[in-house]
């Protein structure tokens, strides 16, 4: 009942014979330094051996573009089909990894497994992100923070996936100090 989670596509394979894609819904942050994230396998999945031998991956960020190939990709194997060329997605060069990026998506978050841990139907892979990609037209020109708004993200809740909604607050927002305007009206920044 944690929800909603994100849907991204997970893509492992230290060569163009072994790549591969698995949606993964759960997934999320685990420290901010070092930055580390997970992602949860079953042992019987095709991606589970290669994220394993290879220990590291990418998770790609998805759009509702993407959705049609994220959930085919959930439920396709690969150890039948090159999941890249049947979706049309194109396998990019990572930074840091030797994993591809999917090049369509917004974001690719490189990862390097520190630790395996075997939790029962799953087993959890944690990890070191080691480099993030993100699309120029998603970040604020300001700031550089990725517009999570604007990308059109994907989010998975009991079976079904869902288009993030929208803005409603920023961290801290309800204890933020209002101040006077030159006209005398309260206003926020």
């Amino acid at each position: 009942m944690i929800y909603p989670l994100p849907a991204v596509m997970v893509s492992c394979g230290a060569n163009e014979a072994e790549y591969n894609i698995i949606t993964i819904a759960w997934t999320g942050t685990l420290c901010t330094n070092p930055p580390m994230c997970y992602i949860s396998v079953r042992p019987g999945r095709h991606s589970y051996n290669i994220i394993k031998k290879n220990r590291e991956f990418v998770i790609n960020l998805t759009t509702k573009e993407l959705a049609k190939a994220t959930d085919w990709c959930g439920v396709k194997s690969g150890k039948n089909v090159d999941k890249f060329k049947a979706m049309h997605l194109t396998p990019g060069k990572a930074q840091v990894v030797n994993a591809p990026t999917i090049e369509e998506a917004p974001v690719n978050i490189e990862c390097k497994v520190t630790e395996i841990i075997p939790l029962g139907s799953h087993d959890m892979f944690m990890a070191e992100v080691v480099h993030v990609q993100a699309d120029e037209r998603y970040l604020n020109s300001q700031t550089n923070a990725f517009l999570l708004g604007d990308a059109g993200l994907v989010n998975y809740a009991h079976g079904n996936y869902y288009e993030q909604g929208k803005h409603i607050g920023r961290f801290g927002y309800s204890v933020q100090k209002k101040k006077k305007g030159a006209k005398g009206k309260r206003q926020t920044k």
